[in-house]
């Protein structure tokens, strides 16, 4: 079985107009200049541009300042996911249905869970080891390489070291980025804009935290996404 998540809600089409800040855009549909919320902070500047086709998922909330999420841009002929949560959604279906090669022995699945100082995605148990797992979401790619982070991340940064920190306390630890794209073919962190993180991800493995990367695939209609390939990890 290949784990997927269906997206929830209407969605529509629209044309980028601009980012105002971090976690919100401008988006025209039809005649219309919509406030959109853009659920992840990245920067993303080569896929966010003037003129950019996106796909809007309607939020009708109470509370809401905006009804509808930014969550899709179309990039070279192929949908980009843009929302930073769908990573942690999928990786728990996938540890639920044992998609995940690497961590399918796991019995006991527990979301969000603190660890020292650290609240980590995912804690994972069976009867003889358990695992704290943290999921990255990726949208840079490179010439067909993914990259991570697209923003310095002093967050991401500590997390490493604090995996590396809990497997020397007997706990096996693991990383998984998780790219939203389909057109990476291996995974890099990301030296040129963040070098203190890739320093601490090459220290980690060296310490034994594992590493993995795994793209996922969208469907044209953009209701579905689906776990897809293992990539190459290149440090």
């Amino acid at each position: 079985m290949v784990s997927f998540i269906k997206i929830e809600g209407k969605t529509v089409r629209g044309i980028f107009q601009d980012r105002l800040n971090r976690f919100s855009a401008l988006v025209r549909v039809k005649n219309k200049i919509l406030l959109t919320f853009l659920p992840n902070p990245g920067r993303m500047h080569e896929l966010l541009f003037l003129g950019s086709e996106v796909v809007l998922r309607e939020v009708l909330r109470e509370n809401r300042k905006t009804s509808y999420d930014l969550i899709g841009v179309s990039y070279n002929s192929q949908w980009v996911s843009l929302d930073s949560g769908v990573p942690n959604k999928l990786v728990l279906e996938a540890l639920k249905n044992k998609d995940i090669e690497e961590l399918k022995e796991y019995t006991i699945i527990k979301p969000e869970y603190g660890y020292g100082h650290t609240r980590f995605d995912f804690f994972l148990a069976n009867e003889r080891e358990n695992c704290l797992l943290e999921v990255k979401s990726t949208t840079l790619v490179k010439n067909s390489v993914a990259m991570f982070p697209d923003a310095v991340t002093a967050r991401g940064t500590r997390h490493v070291k604090e995996l590396a920190k809990a497997k020397k306390e007997g706990c096996r630890t693991c990383i998984l980025f998780i790219i939203q794209r389909t057109d990476a073919y291996s995974f890099a962190p990301c030296e040129e804009i963040d070098p203190k993180f890739g320093k601490a991800l090459r220290n980690s493995a060296l310490e034994g935290v594992e590493i993995y990367a795994y793209k996922i695939e969208i469907s044209q209609s953009f209701s579905t996404l689906s776990l897809a390939s293992r990539l190459e990890v290149n440090l």
